[in-house]
């Protein structure tokens, strides 16, 4: 019987330290887009999108840690408001810099192809 219990100690582990990691891995991506892409739209769509998946698999970790309390309860409920808030949070503001009269950058935009000018 205490086999059986390790064995799942152990399976818990590493799916906490596999969240965890693939949490911080999609966070990582997030911080890099938001720092390298162009403009609102684009960065607006790496926010909404890989921070919403790096800290949903962050907070799922956390659950998977805590095992069945209160906290956990708390720590799902969180993560259904991360991954209602933060698409929403990213689409007002997209739509808000589309109204400002914010254009989306384009290809020919950019002037890294060498001084022309």
């Amino acid at each position: 019987m205490t086999d059986i219990v390790t064995l799942l100690t152990d399976v818990q582990f590493m799916a906490i330290v596999i969240l965890l990691a693939f949490g911080l891995f999609f966070t990582l991506v997030s911080t890099v887009g938001v720092l390298r892409l162009p403009d609102i739209f684009a960065r607006a769509h790496t926010a909404s999108q890989t921070d919403t998946l790096g800290a949903g698999l962050a907070l799922a970790a956390v659950a998977l840690a805590l095992g069945w309390q209160n906290a956990t309860a708390y720590t799902v409920l969180l993560l259904f408001f991360v991954f209602i808030t933060n698409p929403t949070a990213a689409h007002a503001i997209a739509r808000s810099a589309a109204e400002s009269g914010v254009t989306p950058w384009e290809k020919d935009d950019d002037n890294t192809e060498g001084d022309d000018q």
